[in-house]
């Protein structure tokens, strides 16, 4: 190749790159809002719903999956990425009313709930991540001597679906 050759390819390359900028979105891809709208949509979407699902629990590997209900009257910013979850936790026998400081990391556009090795009060040590998408949650969760995978749905009053204890 010659030096012409090699030249003119080069700069067909640059200006070809040049034409992709990191703030295009490709035809049909719906482009992903700031960081404040999503932070948002995360604050409504939770505030006031109740998560409504299942678990599984290693320590009882054959058994079917068991229900909870984690009903969350407010959350909100604390600082950087970490939340305040006022929630209600019901699992097993326990029900209790808990604020819960969590760190969210995002995944895109998906918020994810990441705790490792959190004290919660009455319920021991846990280690989860937990998204939220599309008015659903799926996660991991791991105890001190369990774990397992945790799913279900966002219910809203709004939607027509009133949480468990104002039924």
């Amino acid at each position: 190749m010659t030096r012409l050759s090699f030249r003119l390819a080069i700069v067909a390359v640059t200006l070809s790159l040049g034409s992709l900028r990191a703030d295009d979105t490709p035809p049909g891809v719906v482009p992903i809002p700031d960081q404040a709208t999503l932070e948002q949509r995360f604050d409504e979407m939770l505030s006031g719903a109740t998560l409504v699902g299942v678990f599984t629990d290693s320590s009882r590997p054959n058994a079917a999956p068991s229900e909870d209900r984690y009903t969350i009257s407010d959350v909100s910013k604390l600082r950087e990425d970490y939340w305040v979850f006022e929630t209600r936790i019901q699992y097993g026998e326990q029900d209790q009313t808990i604020r819960l400081p969590l760190e969210v990391k995002w995944a895109g556009d998906t918020p994810v709930v990441t705790l490792t090795n959190v004290l919660v009060p009455g319920f021991g040590q846990f280690t989860a991540r937990v998204l939220f998408y599309d008015g659903r949650y799926a996660g991991t969760w791991q105890g001190t001597n369990h774990g397992g995978v945790m799913y279900g749905r966002i219910e809203r009053e709004k939607d027509g679906n009133t949480p468990a204890e104002e039924k």
